[in-house]
């Protein structure tokens, strides 16, 4: 067995399969020792069978030698953030009140990862029900700053090589943030563009299926895999889905919107001086980048999100939190209450604030292939008391657009730091060629401090 088959991208370890230079099983065996070793500090599973993980490399292999790959993604594990329904395995999404469930049914992302080949590793660690507690995960970077949130033990366990790939899921900034604070690839796609069927729910309005990767090509394979209708969830579209992973070569260098309102102007030093060079070297690679300007006022927009979540993650618990109240965290009880206590004229005004943001994102993203901003106002904070500020990735999602981040260096202190590109509604597509051409603009690869 080669202990350095951890280190292989999605793609690479497909590649190898598919050529037979690489067994399922060893891959697997990789994985899994290589998370003997780093697991105990790093707490990103929330739940691994390794009985059940080798015996679906096993299956893998042998299905592999009998037909061929069932998929592009046989043979290669991922994790499953803890709010995915997957048949046979807990469910728990980090509380106590689900501590016992076991999933009877997989959810749409998880069947159509499954039915490309890929194999389901284990269950990784979300804030509880994927809000704003922070989790018991670790950030490979440092152990005294925060992962993010919510989808930490995803993030994590990308970043320190524990699997290729990752299922997270964002209604604010969950799949961005902790991506950006881990120094991988996090791509949160168009509201609608993934099924969320089986998925715990948030906020009906804004929970969007995402994913971890260490590069663009892999997240473009991921989304060709994940993307598509499904009748089961009534946000999900059934718009054509274009091959992702084809296309990423088509386009010259991108037209790149810098956006200076809100984010450039509240960020943190470290972050502004980031994604001011990234936009320097983007133009001396032959993008053209000029200011764009969002025009609306982002704390109404952002007020008008925390109003929308609240309520909505209200209904979503009403029975719930009316049976079993002290089995909810502070922090999850405040949004709930909130939610409780908002009139509904409120919750009504803050989706009209919703729908004229959107039609202003919208008219910015006219002119440009994509908009560049950061990803956070720095580096993770020293706090594990907070997953982070959400407000530099919630502004997107609440407008829907599909967005994705790349690492782009490394702060004072040794994190990561990251960028993150919006692309136009279903533009998914010309946003991952974007992303592409910046990824190999930027060149840069992290890995975190201490980990072999």
């Amino acid at each position: 067995m080669n202990t350095a088959h951890f280190a292989l991208s999605v793609s690479e370890a497909a590649s190898s399969i598919r050529a037979g230079s690489l067994s399922p099983v060893d891959l697997m065996e990789s994985l899994l020792a290589r998370s003997d070793a780093l697991d105990p500090a790093l707490r990103v599973w929330a739940s691994l069978d390794h009985g059940k993980a080798m015996q679906s490399a096993r299956d893998s292999e042998s299905r592999l030698k009998q037909g061929g790959p069932v998929g592009p993604l046989h043979g290669v594990p991922v994790a499953v953030k803890d709010i995915f329904y997957t048949e046979g395995f807990p469910n728990a999404a980090g509380s106590p009140l689900y501590a016992d469930f076991v999933a009877s049914y997989d959810s749409m992302p998880v069947s159509r990862l499954k039915e490309a080949g890929a194999i389901v590793m284990g269950k990784s660690v979300t804030t509880e029900l994927a809000l704003g507690d922070p989790s018991p995960t670790r950030n490979p970077w440092s152990e005294a700053h925060t992962p993010g949130g919510s989808s930490s033990g995803s993030a994590v366990g990308v970043a320190a090589r524990l699997f290729p790939a990752a299922l997270g899921s964002q209604t604010a900034g969950s799949v961005i943030r902790p991506a950006a604070f881990n120094g991988v690839v996090g791509m949160k796609p168009t509201f609608g563009r993934v099924s969320r069927y089986g998925v715990t729910p948030v906020a009906c309005s804004f929970d969007t299926v995402g994913f971890f990767t260490r590069s663009v090509e892999d997240a473009a394979l991921i989304l060709d895999v994940l993307a598509g209708y499904d009748p089961a969830d009534p946000a999900s579209s059934d718009r054509p889905v274009p091959d992702h992973v084809e296309s990423l070569e088509d386009d010259p260098m991108p037209r790149v919107g810098l956006v200076r309102r809100f984010f450039l102007e509240t960020c943190g030093e470290e972050a502004r001086a980031a994604t001011l060079g990234v936009a320097e070297k983007l133009a001396r690679s032959g993008a053209e980048v000029e200011e764009v300007d969002v025009r609306f006022d982002f704390e109404a927009a952002l007020r008008a999100h925390r109003t929308i979540m609240a309520v909505e993650t209200a209904a979503v618990h009403r029975v719930d939190f009316g049976r079993r109240p002290d089995d909810y965290s502070p922090f999850v009880r405040g949004v709930i209450e909130m939610g409780v206590l908002t009139p509904a004229v409120t919750y009504v005004q803050a989706q009209q604030v919703r729908r004229e943001f959107t039609r202003e994102v919208t008219k910015a993203l006219a002119g440009v292939d994509l908009l560049l901003t950061t990803a956070a106002d720095g580096p993770a904070p020293r706090d594990l008391g907070t997953t982070g500020d959400p407000s530099y990735q919630a502004p997107w999602t609440m407008a829907g657009v599909p967005m994705i981040t790349l690492p782009c260096g490394l702060s004072q202190e040794g994190l990561p730091l990251g960028v993150q590109l919006a692309g136009r509604v279903f533009g998914e597509r010309g946003l991952l060629r974007a992303a592409r051409r910046c990824e190999r603009a930027l060149d840069v690869s992290l890995f975190p401090k201490g980990l072999s």
